[in-house]
C-alpha cells in the first residue's frame, strides 16, 4: 500500500475540485480545455526544471512510496503533480473570482509587485551559492516582472491573496511529501542546495516555486479561456 502514497496524494488533491467543477453554479468543466492547454505548457518548463534538479542531486525521491514508473527519471506521480496541484489552485481562483470581488486597487498591487520583486532578487543574490534558492527566487522575480510590467497582468494581488488562502492545503500536501506523518520523506532535499528554512518539514523555496508555477498557470488559463469565448 505504501507504493500508492504519492499517487493517493495527487488523487485527493484533485478529486473534490474535479467533482465540483460540474456544479451548475460553477461550470468549470466548460474550461477544461483552457486549463489543460495552460497546465501542459507550464508543466513542460517545470518538469524540465524538476528533471534537471533530480539529475544533479538537488532532490530525489523515495521509491518506497512510488509505483516505480518513471519518465525523464521522474516518478509518474511527480509528473501528475504538475497537473493536479495547478488544477486545484486554478479551480479555487476561478470560484473565488466568480463569487467575490477580490480585485486590488492599482497602486497597492503595483507596490506589492515591486517589493516582491526586489525582495526576491535580494534573497537570490544573498543565497547565490544555493542553487534551489537562487534559481527559484530569481525566476520568480523575473516572472513577476514579465507578467505585471510586460504582459500587463493586473490580477497578481488577487492571485497572491488566493494563494495565501490555499496555503493550509499546500502545507498539508507538501508536508506529507516532505515527511510529515511518514517514516521518511517522499521527496528528499540536499541541504547544501537550499537556505535551510523550513515550514514544518517544507523548504521555504517550495512555497515560492509553487507560487511561480500557479502565476503562469493562471495567466495562460485566462488567455486560453478568453480565446474560447471569442
Amino acid at each position: 500500500m505504501h507504493h500508492y502514497t504519492y499517487l493517493l496524494i495527487n488523487f485527493f488533491t484533485i478529486i473534490i475540485c474535479f467533482i465540483f467543477s460540474f456544479h451548475h453554479k460553477i461550470k468549470f468543466n466548460r474550461h477544461f480545455g483552457a486549463f489543460f492547454s495552460a497546465s501542459f505548457l507550464v508543466a513542460l518548463v517545470f518538469i524540465a526544471w524538476d528533471a534537471w534538479f533530480t539529475k544533479i542531486g538537488v532532490w530525489w525521491f523515495n521509491d518506497h512510496y512510488l509505483l516505480g514508473i518513471r519518465i525523464l527519471n521522474l516518478p509518474i506521480e511527480e509528473i501528475l503533480f504538475f497537473i493536479c496541484i495547478p488544477f486545484s489552485c486554478v479551480f479555487t481562483y476561478f470560484c473565488l473570482d466568480q463569487f467575490f470581488n477580490l480585485n486590488w486597487k492599482p497602486l497597492p498591487e503595483k507596490i506589492f509587485v515591486i517589493i516582491s520583486i526586489i525582495l526576491a532578487l535580494i534573497i537570490a543574490a544573498y543565497f547565490h551559492d544555493k542553487i534551489y534558492t537562487f534559481i527559484t527566487f530569481l525566476s520568480t522575480a523575473v516572472s513577476m516582472f514579465v507578467l505585471y510590467f510586460i504582459l500587463k497582468a493586473r490580477w497578481i494581488g488577487k492571485a497572491s491573496f488566493i494563494y495565501l488562502v490555499l496555503m493550509p492545503g499546500f502545507l498539508g500536501v507538501n508536508g506529507i511529501l516532505t515527511g510529515t506523518g511518514l517514516e521518511s520523506p517522499i521527496v528528499n532535499y540536499n541541504p547544501q542546495n537550499f537556505m535551510g528554512i523550513r515550514m514544518l518539514t517544507i523548504p521555504l523555496e517550495d512555497t515560492v516555486y509553487g507560487y511561480e508555477m500557479i502565476l503562469w498557470n493562471l495567466f495562460l488559463f485566462q488567455k486560453f479561456k478568453k480565446n474560447e469565448q471569442n
